[in-house]
């Protein structure tokens, strides 16, 4: 439920109170952790608390007379309703014209003021930067004081739920063969220690898996890697005897979750501790005070990032069972439009009762995006009980949805017309499909940094005169985050060499196109990044498209398909029809055919 405006104003005004008496000019408020997650804990939706925004992403900073809320383009509409009457001014981060929030305080507040931030939730190079902005105005960065403690009462506790092992056969690597891996990327590094806060790498790392994070299957965690020990930082009760007993005799010791800044102390004097600034905050640093710190890409994230043969079989058969979920629904959604009242909701809760009728799946893996018509060309909208469509008359549904399964992670996007699309909408649907195929026809040498490929997907729609602002391709977990690095297909991404494709990656395919108030449209596949060719000019990669589940080619402008883009769909609807057929029966399988007849 949307928090009211006049509630919104009354915590602002205590946090002001609360400010003057700490002598703070500005609080900046992130949406992070001491994880630095991209799915919070209720303990720390702070930003959201404070401002009423419920993204995924946003920054909030209040001085004593202004407060204002960066988010990305995702959330422009949703921040502007959401903010409405609150004070708080949204800035469209990325636009040309925005300065960012660290630039817009300096810019702000006058010579020797004070800024905090949290360090628990602040990382390492974020911390770096706005250190740097704000000294450039004779501005200080106060970063160990915690000013929401002091206005925000009832806050939640620390999720406690229990961890538990991910076992085989849908683990396909032990224990002992990650923290191999990890410790041969210290060894390249020259570090004796490796810190870990990030989540997702820390579950990967020790094959464990738990809840205490909605859609993603972690908990809350560090790690400590020596060369021959490492230490599991959780909150006592987490991890049953028999489980701690396993784990111990494997050499990993499990700690309080408390006891982690007092064993970073007394890391003995000058050895050396890998971190990587972007998934370690500042606090954590602070307390490793008297420790050589070597800054690199966590070794985990490559590693996981890489399949293997095993995990991508699992994949293969996790996206067979999914399409044939999606059978299911979308025969549920055609049978009965027009027969009985279907909102956005509905549409959430079947989606997501297909799903869980199939082996081996957990839970969403992420809040599924049912957005019809104008609700589409907010990329992130969410439907809430107080605030959604009914699914009926004329226009598009976009639907991007997803399911934890123990054997892999999906995440799907599609769009289908109620009643009869436009010429215009076809017109739009057509070109984001044209770029969806240009990037799945990709071939390319190994190594290419995945930003470089982003204008393959973009150039059919720049054509057209479109662009959308997310990024076209994020990497995916194998039963765990829905977005994992390194790799990021967007032209707006910094580029690095950890971004590179190699085989193994599995990466989503997602380009769209938003017309605000009216419609939205994006289509999305995963793929896996596999073995191309070899030559003289060296190994090529390309990718394996993984999800199952037709196309609806009722939105298609067909004379603006080319003729190889009609037989890349008509044989990616073949392979459809065949994998899901055998998993489906009666109206979901008549559906099928249906929908994968060929152009």
């Amino acid at each position: 439920m949307a928090t009211p405006a006049s509630t919104i104003a009354a915590r602002l005004s205590a946090l002001r109170a609360a400010m003057a008496q700490r002598q703070l000019d500005a609080c900046v408020f992130l949406t992070a952790d001491p994880h630095l997650s991209e799915y919070l804990p209720d303990h720390w939706q702070g930003r959201a608390w404070l401002s009423g925004f419920e993204g995924s992403a946003g920054t909030l900073v209040v001085t004593a007379s202004q407060a204002a809320l960066w988010t990305d383009s995702r959330y422009w509409e949703q921040a502007e309703g959401e903010l409405a009457g609150t004070g708080i001014a949204v800035m469209r981060a990325g636009a040309l014209d925005v300065p960012g929030p660290s630039a817009w305080a300096g810019e702000t507040l006058v010579k020797g003021g004070r800024v905090c931030i949290d360090a628990r939730t602040l990382s390492l190079s974020a911390h770096r930067q706005w250190q740097n902005a704000l000294r450039a105005h004779d501005i200080a960065l106060v970063t160990d004081q915690d000013v929401l403690a002091d206005v925000w009462r009832n806050r939640p506790a620390l999720p406690c739920k229990p961890v538990y092992e991910h076992l085989p056969p849908h683990a396909c690597r032990t224990r002992a063969e990650n923290l191999a891996g990890v410790r041969a990327g210290m060894r390249e590094q020259g570090a004796d220690w490796h810190w870990l806060s990030s989540l997702d790498d820390i579950a990967w790392l020790f094959n464990l898996r738990g809840s205490d994070v909605s859609y993603n299957p972690v908990f809350l965690a560090h790690a400590l890697i020596g060369a021959d020990e490492a230490r599991l930082f959780v909150a006592p009760g987490k991890i049953g005897d028999a489980l701690r007993e396993q784990l111990g005799s494997e050499g990993v010791q499990v700690l309080d979750y408390e006891d982690a800044p007092g064993v970073l102390a007394s890391l003995p004097e000058n050895s050396a501790l890998l971190v990587d600034p972007d998934r370690c905050t500042a606090s954590a640093l602070a307390a490793a005070a008297y420790v050589r710190i070597i800054e690199s890409l966590n070794p985990s994230q490559r590693l996981k990032s890489r399949k293997n043969t095993a995990e991508a079989d699992n994949v293969r058969a996790v996206m067979a069972q999914d399409g044939a979920a999606l059978c299911e629904f979308f025969a549920w959604l055609e049978a009965n439009l027009g027969r009985e009242r279907i909102t956005e909701i509905s549409v959430d809760e079947q989606i997501c009762a297909a799903r869980a009728r199939r082996p081996g799946f957990v839970t969403p893996s992420f809040g599924t995006i049912a957005a019809y018509n104008a609700n589409g060309a907010m990329p992130h909208y969410h439907a809430t009980p107080e605030a959604h469509a009914v699914i009926e008359g004329s226009g598009l549904l976009l639907i991007d949805s997803g399911g934890q399964y123990l054997g892999g992670t999906t995440d799907i996007t599609r769009v289908v017309p109620i009643g009869t699309p436009s010429e215009a909408q076809k017109r739009d649907y057509t070109y984001v499909l044209k770029g969806m195929i240009a990037l799945s026809c990709a071939v390319f040498p190994r190594g290419t940094p995945a930003p470089m490929l982003d204008v393959l997907a973009r150039n059919p729609i720049w054509q057209a005169g479109g662009e959308y602002g997310h990024g076209t391709g994020h990497g995916v977990g194998y039963f765990l985050n829905v977005h994992e690095g390194p790799q990021s297909i967007s032209y707006r991404a910094q580029v690095n060499p950890d971004m590179a494709f190699l085989p193994g990656m599995i990466t989503s395919n997602e380009p769209g196109l938003y017309r605000p108030g009216r419609w939205g449209i994006r289509i999305e596949n995963l793929v896996l990044t596999v073995p191309a060719m070899e030559t003289e000019f060296g190994e090529f990669l390309r990718f394996e498209t993984l999800t199952l589940c037709p196309i609806d080619t009722r939105c298609i402008d067909a004379a603006l398909l080319t003729q190889a883009e009609c037989d890349w769909l008509n044989a990616y609807h073949a392979q459809v029809r065949e994998r899901l057929a055998p998993l489906v029966r009666g109206e979901a399988l008549d559906w099928l055919h249906a929908r994968t007849a060929a152009l």
